[in-house]
Formats: C-alpha cells, sequence, structure tokens
C-alpha cells in the first residue's frame, strides 16, 4: 500500500458513520493545488446566474426598507452612489477577479499566491472570519426577513405576530434539516426562483414607478423634505457618501459570482469570457432594481412603516404589492420572496460546506470532522442559532453585521487586484484599482465605525479559525504529510544497486567535499558505516515551510564520488519517515536512518521550529511518525541516533 493511500479507519457506531459519510482523506484534500476540478455539469452563464442571483437578487426583500431607516429621504441618492460604487467599483475590481482565479478560488487565493509562506496563510485565516460573517448573517438576516414576510401577510393570524424569532429558528432548522437529508444545490431551481422573482418585482416597482407618475405631488412633498433637511445639493451628496457604507448589502453576490465559475459551459477562455458576462449583467440588472425600488419606496411610503414594527419594516416592496396589487398578489410576492430568501440562505450554507475542504484542510487545520459535511452543517445551524437569539431576529438590526461581511470580501478582492497589476507592472490599473480599494477602504471602516457589532462577531470568528486552526495543525503534525512519492531514474538506480538500505541524512550546506567526506567519516565513527556498504546521503530543503503536505519527488545525485538522494518538503522528519516507508515497500527490505544528534537546546523551541519552519528535532520526530504511521515495530524502519 502506498504512502499516500492509506485508508483513514472506518467510524464504529451508526450515528458516527452517519455524521461522518463522505468524509474525505484529509491527504488528498491537502496536496490539491488551489484550483477547483471543473465539474460534471456544466450550463450557460445566465443559468449560472441564477445561482449567484438567489443571493443576490433576495437583497431586493430587505435592502429598500434598510436604505430607507439608513438614510431616510436621502435614501435613492445614497443607493444611487452605492450604484455608482457597484458599476465603477465592485464590478471592475470582480472582472479582474474572474480572470486571473478562474477556477472558483476568487480573490482569497489571489491573495494566497500574491502572499506566499505563513504570511499569507494567516491573511486567509483572517479573512476567513469575514467570510464566514458574511455567509451566517446571509443565513440569519434571509430567514429573518422571510419570516417578516410570513407574519405582515394578512392571511396569517395576527397571533403569530410576535413570533419573529421562533419562526426565524424553524426555517434555518428546516435549512439545516435539508443539509443533513443531503442537499445539493440545482440550479435549475435558482432559474425558477430567480425568473419568478424578478418578474413579479418588475411588476411591482412597474405599478410603483407608473403610481408616481400618475401623483407627481408626492415627489414634490419628497423634493420638500430634502430642501427642509438640507442646505444644499453638496450637502446632501456628503450626507450620502456618510450613509452609503450602511446600504453595502447591496453589494452581496460578487464573491459569489466568481466561485461559481466552474459551473460556467466551455473550456478557460470562454469559461472566463462567460462569468465576466454573468457579473456584468448581473449587475445592471441589481442597479435598475435598486434605484427604482429605493426611489418608488421612498416616495410612496409614510417614514413610520420602515421602522421597527412598522408593515413595511423589513418588506418594502411586499408592501407595495399588497398596496397597490391586492393580498393574492401580494401573498405570491411574499411566496416568491420567502422561497429565494430561503434559498439565498441555502447558497450560503453551501459556501460554508465548501470554505473548509477548499482551505484549512490543505493547510493542515482542520479538525478530521470537520471533513465531513453533517458535523459542519450541525455546527453552523447553531451558530445561525445563536445570531438569531443575539439580533432578536431584526432584520435592520444584522444589516451592519452583513454589510461589514460583504465590503471586508469587496476590499479584499480590490487589494488582491491592485497588488496583481502592480506585480505586472500595469501602473495605470494599479492606480484605478488603487483608488477603488480606498474606497472600499473608507466604507468598510466607516460602516464598522457606526456599526461594530459586525467587526466583533468577524473577530470572533477569526479568533476560532485561527486556534482551532493552528491547534489542529500542532496535533495532525505527525502525519506522514505526502500524498505521492516519484523517484527519478537516477535515484531509483541508486536504489536498485544498494544492498542493505543505510540512508545518512545530511543537512546540506556548502555541499563540497568536505562535506560529505566529514559526514561519511562520522558515520564510521558514531555506526561504523562503511563507504563500501553502498551508503546513501540523504538531504532534504524546505521552500515552504507554511504547506501542509505535497508530493513527494526524491532526484538522484552523484557528487564528489558520493551517492545523494535530494527531497524537496514542507517539513524534514515527515518526508525522511514517508520515503523510508516508501522504500519498504518498494524494495522488501528495511531501511536503516543515521542521524547525528544535534546539539542540545530548548525542547519547546525545537517543537516551535518543527511547527512553523518544518525543522527541529528531527531524529525523535522521524521516529515518531514513523510510529504512528507503522504500528508494527518488526515492519518499522530503524532510526539510529549517534
Amino acid at each position: 500500500m502506498s504512502v499516500g493511500d492509506r485508508p483513514a479507519a472506518m467510524p464504529g457506531t451508526p450515528l458516527r458513520r452517519w455524521l461522518l459519510k463522505g468524509l474525505q482523506s484529509p491527504e488528498g484534500l491537502a496536496n490539491q493545488a488551489p484550483q477547483e476540478e471543473a465539474p460534471g455539469h456544466q450550463h450557460k452563464w445566465w443559468q449560472v446566474m441564477c445561482l449567484t442571483g438567489v443571493d443576490y437578487f433576495s437583497t431586493l426583500g430587505y435592502q429598500p426598507g434598510i436604505a430607507a431607516l439608513a438614510a431616510g429621504a436621502l435614501s435613492p441618492v445614497a443607493t444611487l452612489l452605492l450604484v455608482a460604487l457597484t458599476l465603477f467599483g465592485a464590478l471592475p475590481t470582480y472582472r479582474a477577479v474572474a480572470e486571473q482565479s478562474p477556477n472558483g478560488l476568487g480573490s482569497l487565493s489571489m491573495l494566497e499566491r500574491l502572499l506566499p509562506g505563513w504570511g499569507g496563510k494567516l491573511l486567509v485565516l483572517f479573512l476567513l472570519g469575514f467570510v464566514a460573517t458574511a455567509f451566517i448573517v446571509t443565513i440569519t438576516l434571509s430567514a429573518a426577513d422571510a419570516t417578516a414576510h410570513i407574519l405582515h401577510n394578512p392571511f396569517v393570524p395576527h397571533s403569530w405576530a410576535g413570533a419573529q424569532v421562533p419562526v426565524t429558528l424553524v426555517l434555518i432548522a428546516a435549512l439545516g434539516g435539508v443539509f443533513l437529508a443531503g442537499f445539493s444545490e440545482a440550479i435549475s431551481i435558482a432559474v425558477v426562483l430567480v425568473a419568478t422573482y424578478l418578474l413579479l418585482n418588475l411588476v411591482v416597482v412597474g405599478t410603483a414607478v407608473q403610481r408616481v407618475l400618475a401623483h407627481p405631488e408626492q415627489v414634490t412633498s419628497w423634493q420638500n423634505v430634502l430642501a427642509a433637511d438640507y442646505s444644499s445639493p453638496v450637502a446632501m451628496v456628503a450626507v450620502a457618501l456618510y450613509v452609503m457604507p450602511k446600504l453595502a448589502l447591496g453589494l452581496s453576490g460578487f464573491e459569489t459570482g466568481v466561485a461559481v465559475m466552474p459551473l460556467v459551459k466551455g473550456k478557460l477562455a470562454e469559461r472566463i469570457r462567460g462569468a465576466r458576462k454573468l457579473l456584468t449583467t448581473a449587475a445592471l440588472i441589481m442597479s435598475v432594481f435598486l434605484i427604482t425600488s429605493s426611489f418608488t419606496t421612498t416616495v410612496l411610503i409614510p417614514a413610520g412603516e420602515f421602522a421597527e414594527g412598522g408593515s413595511a419594516n423589513g418588506r418594502a416592496l411586499a408592501y407595495l404589492a399588497h398596496l397597490y396589487l391586492g393580498d393574492w398578489f401580494g401573498t405570491a410576492y411574499d411566496l416568491s420572496t420567502i422561497a429565494i430568501l430561503w434559498f439565498a440562505g441555502a447558497s450560503a450554507l453551501a459556501g460554508l460546506l465548501n470554505i473548509v475542504p477548499r482551505y484549512l484542510p490543505r493547510y493542515g487545520m482542520a479538525p478530521d470532522w470537520t471533513r465531513a459535511n453533517r458535523p459542519m452543517v450541525l455546527v453552523f445551524t447553531a451558530i445561525a442559532f445563536l445570531i438569531t437569539f443575539v439580533f432578536d431576529a431584526e432584520v435592520e438590526a444584522q444589516g451592519g453585521a452583513y454589510a461589514t461581511g460583504v465590503l471586508a470580501l469587496i476590499l479584499s478582492a480590490a487589494v488582491a487586484v491592485t497588488l496583481s497589476a502592480w506585480t505586472m507592472r500595469r501602473l495605470q490599473a494599479a492606480a484605478f484599482f488603487g483608488f477603488v480599494t480606498l474606497i472600499f477602504g473608507y466604507a468598510t471602516v466607516a460602516n464598522i465605525i457606526e456599526r461594530p457589532d459586525g467587526l466583533v462577531i468577524a473577530l470572533l470568528f477569526v479568533l476560532a479559525i485561527v486556534v482551532i486552526s493552528l491547534i489542529s495543525r500542532a496535533t495532525r503534525s505527525t502525519e506522514l504529510r505526502v500524498t505521492h512519492i516519484s523517484l527519478d531514474d537516477c535515484a531509483g538506480r541508486f536504489i536498485n544497486e544498494a544492498g542493505e538500505l543505510y540512508l545518512i541524512a545530511n543537512e546540506p550546506h556548502t555541499r563540497d567535499a568536505k562535506e560529505y567526506v566529514d559526514k561519511a567519516r562520522e558515520a564510521w565513527e558514531l555506526h561504523r558505516l562503511r563507504t563500501s556498504e553502498g551508503l546513501l546521503f540523504l538531504e532534504v530543503t524546505i521552500p515552504d515551510a507554511s504547506e501542509f503536505a505535497g508530493e513527494l519527488r526524491v532526484t538522484g545525485e552523484e557528487r564528489h564520488g558520493f551517492r545523494i538522494l535530494r527531497m524537496q518538503s514542507t517539513t524534514v522528519a515527515n518526508s525522511i519517515a514517508a520515503l523510508l516507508l516508501h522504500l519498504r515497500d518498494r524494495t522488501g527490505k528495511t531501511p536503516n536512518v543515521y542521524f547525528h544528534w544535534a546539539a542540545e537546546g530548548n525542547p519547546i523551541g525545537a517543537l516551535l521550529r518543527y511547527l512553523v519552519f518544518g525543522g527541529g528535532d528531527v531524529p525523535p520526530l522521524t521516529r515518531e511518525v514513523l510510529r504512528q504511521a507503522e504500528p508494527d515495530p518488526a515492519r518499522r524502519p530503524v532510526v539510529h541516533v549517534g
């Protein structure tokens, strides 16, 4: 059995088997390069856009109401600024992300590539906290708004009016239950939901626009309110710029748009073009609806109805649907909104379940059970319950936390695109995206200052992710951490021509003749090994100790009359252990590896060097890795220390 193909132990009880069904091997996951395989079923770009749209377009359910609460009569002006930021900031940024990260990994993957080593990984862990915030609050906010549409429907008993939290919890529990039963997103469902929802919104907004045109005095009243509250158009724009970050919920969906790129039909270039069409079309559709819905709801709905307890709170367009098109059409609109909001929660939960295997296992930073979906569904559902209780299932109260997550993701994308343009010496593009980064940086900071709850939630996620990740990395550090081993022809010849397998571990320095002669003399003095016995020197270099696992390529080299096996790996001890087991399986002989005992030092320091830099106290670590990988001492390669 090859080193990289050892099966994980099967769980015992029926409950464990059910929970851990679909558990993937950590080695396989760890070995995956930061890319995503093309899925079996691909679709036209507009169909994939609907999968993004269940998240993006569903925000119309609550965006106009939140905008009215945040900006008051100035809501249409602030929304215009948001649309400008969407079309001239977020859209160009994510069109660039689609080109440079076309395999569905988004801006986090770009930052990981641009910042190699531990710095990039720690940044990814930090940003994952904001990703988790955005997705978790998507679940809770969507469920809360779906509840608002349920409870305010005229056919629902008034006695349910105070059941916002219980109904929201039921919706979240139902979402978790569907995933526990085995849920996979279907684009066909998304297409139906999005098409129905956009069509109904077109009817509602179109009716509202006709109403505004038929009653111009309402527009005049709105203008009078603006004139009374603000001294000049400049003051209006200044205040709109101040409140605009609170409206950032209308920017959701861009990161999802690049995440679904592998589902777009075609080869790489076609997928990139399709993704750009997807992003542009979705942004244009959403921009039109944002402007028209914000203007009509602000003009037609009394300000008091937007507040907590008001009929338009969290459901401004539904309020207009019932008011102007009747309760039956309004109920159809409610059902469509509830369905797309619930499916937005499903999309967010699916995104969360994709994040863990995409990054953390590849870093060696996920406990074994996180590689199965069902335990993670239970964890995320419990967190969503907690968030719902904290915010009392209020839509507007969760807006700040959601906006923080969304803005942080877009800011990270803008930074990634700016750095990428700078490294490619595209100075004009770097200047443009640098300016976009500053704008999103302002929006993020302003939103955090105004509504720090989102930052608190994100930092709690960051703390939990980092602590759990580092503990997991430490506890998994003595796994083999090698997914596949290959020997070149020269290395294979050295192994075949050797009698017994005697390998001398050597830390390469100058690699001159004196270094190898001294090492051979040391092998004789400490272990009585003769050069004539076919000694093989073993050298390991570590290009990036932050990686957890990968393929081990062994090359043979003859230098100064000595035969050397050279390897590059993420850690010294684990790669030596993996090679010894591979040689045992290949030759049927028991390999022997010889170490010179390192100078004495602080054992804690040695452990930290091992965990962080891949070195440390190699001889005992090599033996421990071998002991865990091969429980039978009779078959275990032998470690000698002198």
